[in-house]
């Protein structure tokens, strides 16, 4: 596998993308990098920095009451809430502070909520906040998701986002295609010119990490 390379953030050196070039099958695609997050999510400066960052596209929002944390998100989400209420995007919930949860998944991959933290969506307004959008269609399920609990979802934030919008929805991102312009997502071995080319697989990723083949 090829060696790592990074992008630093143009107003702040503690963002920085790490990526990896190369052939990778993720649970929804294939794709020709790798984004390296487990820094950005784990190390505290540089969560710190990305939530930091990442709130600043949302200082005109009036409420934010959860924000929903998908794929270990939710050290980067403390750090986002934190800034958000600093700046004086408010809360409606009784305690006047933002509830920041994750989802659990159930046996077909849904998005679902227990009954101890059902209230944390139901009736909500609800910010996403995942690490990188390609396709979209873990987005969708975390829309569904929250409408089908009551909640409603005003915005996603991604670290990288290569998607846009999901509905109506917009993507607000650190990183875009416009960083990575060759980065490309394929839907599956059939749609892959990697694959049609033979070149080799070099690891099966997801949220958590990467497993070399």
């Amino acid at each position: 596998m090829q060696a790592y390379k990074k992008i630093d953030f143009h107003r702040n050196k503690d963002v920085v993308l790490r990526y990896i070039p190369g052939h990778f099958i993720t649970p929804k695609s294939h794709v020709n990098y790798y984004m390296d997050l487990s820094d950005m999510k784990s190390r505290q400066r540089e969560a710190r920095a990305t939530g930091e960052e990442l709130a600043e596209m949302y200082f005109s929002t009036n409420v934010i009451d959860t924000i929903l944390c998908l794929n270990s998100m939710e050290v980067v989400g403390s750090y986002l809430a934190n800034k958000l209420t600093k700046a004086g995007v408010m809360s409606a919930n009784a305690h006047q502070t933002m509830y920041i949860t994750s989802p659990e998944y159930n046996t077909s991959g849904q998005i679902m909520f227990r009954e101890n933290n059902k209230h944390m969506i139901k009736g909500k307004k609800v910010l996403i906040l995942i690490d990188t959008a390609s396709t979209g269609s873990t987005l969708q399920s975390a829309v569904r998701s929250v409408h089908y609990y009551g909640g409603e979802v005003i915005g996603v934030s991604a670290i990288f986002a290569l998607a846009t919008q999901v509905g109506d929805i917009p993507i607000r991102s650190l990183y875009s295609g416009r960083d990575l312009p060759d980065y490309a997502s394929y839907e599956g071995e059939e749609k892959c010119p990697l694959c049609a080319d033979r070149v080799p697989i070099d690891a099966i990723c997801n949220g958590f990490g990467y497993s070399l083949l």
